[in-house]
C-alpha cells in the first residue's frame, strides 16, 4: 500500500420507483448537529496487505451489523477526499432492513460512541446532498452503470 491512507466500501442501492442509496450519518461528537454534506457511505480503513474489497465487506459489517453479498459488485472506483485520504467503492444491489441496524462503536475521551449513528435509504438527488462532496462521485457513476440518467 502507499504512503496514503485508503478506505473502502460500499454503496447499497435498491431500485423501487426510483434508485435508493443506502447512505451512513458518522456517530461521535464531530458530526452531531451535522447534516448536509457530513453523511457518508460505509467505509473504513484498508489494513496492511488487506484485498479492497474484502476491507469494504469488513468495514460494512463492522459498522452495520449486516452480512454484504460477496458477489455482483459494481466497481465505483475511488475519489480523494479533502483529508487527501483515497476511498475506493462498490455498488452493492442489496436491500437492508434498517430495523436491523446494528453498529460498531469507538472509544473517545473514555466514551463509547456508535460509529454509524443513522443509516437511511434515499433518492440519489437526496443523497447527493447530505453526502461528503467527495463521495457524491458515487453515486453519479453508479447511476451512469445502470443506466438511469
Amino acid at each position: 500500500m502507499s504512503g496514503l491512507v485508503r478506505s473502502a466500501g460500499l454503496l447499497p442501492y435498491r431500485l423501487r420507483s426510483r434508485l435508493e442509496v443506502l447512505i451512513a450519518h458518522p456517530g461521535g461528537p464531530f458530526f452531531a448537529g451535522r447534516d448536509k454534506g457530513a453523511w457518508s457511505i460505509l467505509k473504513g480503513l484498508i489494513e496492511d496487505d488487506e484485498d479492497e474489497q474484502a476491507a469494504a465487506a469488513r468495514e460494512f459489517a463492522e459498522e452495520s451489523g449486516w452480512e454484504p453479498l460477496l458477489d455482483g459488485w459494481i466497481p465505483l472506483g475511488e475519489t480523494r477526499m479533502k483529508s487527501r485520504k483515497v476511498v475506493v467503492a462498490w455498488g452493492i444491489d442489496q436491500d437492508f432492513d434498517l430495523a436491523e441496524f446494528n453498529p460498531g462503536t469507538f472509544n473517545l475521551y473514555g466514551k463509547d460512541y456508535p460509529e454509524i449513528d443513522e443509516v437511511r435509504w434515499t433518492p440519489a438527488d437526496e443523497a447527493r446532498a447530505k453526502l461528503n462532496p467527495a463521495l457524491t462521485v458515487f453515486v453519479d457513476r453508479l447511476e451512469g452503470h445502470l443506466d438511469l440518467n
